[in-house]
């Protein structure tokens, strides 16, 4: 039994007699576009000569004269063909309107079209088309979406969560706002960068195949190079690297980092994720508080609409344990692991027993506390084994030189003054190999970075945003997935 649905199958019978008509229904050449429909839109003029190409979106036959509807990348246009003015390259007039027009073409076409624009009484601006050329053949219907603008209602949307985004390709072609998602997510990039740049911090490129997962605390995705007969893995973070070009002698280096952990999927994490990772020479913690504040506070300023969280500077300051402590009652400070998950119990928070101490404390404030945190709010001052690449707090025992940053209950950005005591260093880098489940919940130990480090790294700050989490606040995404092209999906069932 053919896997083709009764509508390939028409297509595909379409396809062939347009070849036997001399048409090519995916021709090579260049077709010449003078406009968009955007510029039409704006730059209205009577009668004025368009070429334009697109995907057809509707068609309306009505004997000797049909409605259409074109949508290029920049919106949709009514399309108007008359049986006597209508024409291609490839077959006479009549055979253009009657064959090629009313019964070879289908809606998902990809055309291109040349004629002059007027209004219909309705004051719709129409394209009159005189030549009709056929770029490629569609041989899968569309989703037919139907809009009441009268009763406000869509019909027969493609709202399916998984079709979505397993056919994201479908997706953007007829839900229009998907597209404003990720014109915004590049706009948003391009705004970090121009202010990263504006501070003359350089734009660097690290290794994404790197023979040891440094950097973060994550299960790496593993692979072979067969060439140098080892084992490399894609990068969990890109820390190790950037602080290497700082002790190199850049001032500050940044990167959007594409990295990869082999871990779960929910609605905030995919196991692959962009991230913004900056470092600046003779910095600090504090310092990054105030820099993160005027950055986000220039991207909100700019793309957030809605005046649903209060974006107001100085952000609040929060120590993690007074969080803890405010939210469940109990001081973990200098707790063991046995006592941790006592209160784990009491707060009714499962966890597994296997887990580091460093991950129960994480498990109790991402459960109790995060939520509570909807305006942006720094939680500082980590305890040192939840923080194996951060300086000791300058003033509190026990404690690091870290902060997070919380906006509508989700991490949007770590940070830290980083450790540049390469003794230091080395002896946290053995003490996290010495954690149960070394290969996914502590560090491998990276001997090179830490001889880089003995050539000496300067006082150097550093934070990573996660881009993606950022995307889902200024679009009011509650998803990961709706603001990743291409988000990872299970296979899928044939």
């Amino acid at each position: 039994m053919s896997y083709l649905s009764e509508q390939q199958m028409i297509r595909i019978k379409k396809l062939s007699k347009l070849k036997l008509l001399g048409i090519n229904p995916y021709p090579s050449e260049e077709y010449i576009i003078n406009t968009t429909i955007e510029n039409i839109r704006i730059n209205f003029l009577e009668r004025k000569n368009v070429s334009i190409a697109g995907r057809l979106m509707r068609l309306r036959i009505l004997g000797k004269a049909t409605f259409g509807e074109l949508k290029d990348h920049t919106g949709q246009i009514q399309l108007y063909f008359r049986k006597n003015d209508l024409y291609s390259d490839e077959i006479g007039k009549e055979e253009t309107y009657d064959i090629l027009l009313k019964q070879l073409l289908d809606v998902g076409d990809i055309i291109g079209i040349k004629g002059f624009l007027f209004k219909t009484k309705v004051k719709e601006i129409t394209i009159h088309v005189n030549k009709l050329t056929l770029l490629s053949k569609s041989l899968r219907p569309l989703p037919q979406v139907k809009v009441d603008k009268k009763k406000k209602k869509v019909y027969d949307a493609f709202s399916n969560i998984e079709q979505r985004y397993r056919m994201r390709y479908v997706d953007l072609i007829v839900n229009e706002h998907v597209k404003e998602v990720f014109i915004k997510r590049t706009r948003i990039i391009q705004e970090i960068r121009k202010f990263l740049d504006d501070k003359e911090y350089l734009e660097v490129e690290t290794p994404i195949l790197q023979p040891i997962p440094g950097g973060a605390i994550a299960r790496p995705f593993e692979t072979y190079h067969n060439a140098l007969g080892i084992s490399l893995y894609l990068r969990i973070a890109n820390e190790l690297y950037l602080k290497r070009l700082i002790i190199g002698g850049f001032n500050g280096v940044y990167e959007f980092s594409r990295n990869f952990r082999n871990e779960g999927m929910d609605r905030i994490h995919n196991p692959e994720f962009t991230i913004l990772e900056l470092y600046v020479a003779y910095k600090d913690y504090y310092w990054m508080m105030n820099f993160t504040e005027e950055l986000l506070s220039r991207i909100f300023k700019k793309f957030k609409d809605k005046n649903n969280i209060i974006f107001k500077t100085p952000f609040p300051r929060i120590s993690i344990l007074d969080s803890i402590k405010k939210y469940t009652g109990f001081d973990i400070n200098i707790k063991k692991k046995e006592e941790l998950i006592r209160i784990c119990k009491i707060l009714h928070i499962e966890i597994d027993k296997e887990i580091s101490k460093t991950k129960i404390i994480e498990n109790i404030f991402e459960e109790k506390c995060a939520h509570h945190y909807i305006h942006p709010t720094f939680i500082v001052d980590y305890p040192v084994e939840m923080s194996p690449l951060t300086k000791k707090h300058r003033n509190k025992k026990s404690l690091s030189e870290r902060f997070e940053l919380i906006i509508n209950g989700q991490e949007i950005a770590n940070a830290y003054s980083e450790l540049n005591d390469p003794i230091d260093q080395l002896d946290r880098f053995k003490r996290q190999m010495t954690e149960k489940n070394r290969k996914y919940e502590s560090m491998y130990l990276d001997k090179d970075f830490i001889r880089a480090l003995e050539f000496g790294m300067p006082p150097t700050a550093g934070i990573g945003i996660g881009i993606d989490r950022l995307v889902m606040l200024l679009t009011e995404k509650k998803s990961i997935q709706e603001v990743l092209l291409f988000p990872q999906m299970r296979p899928e069932n044939k």
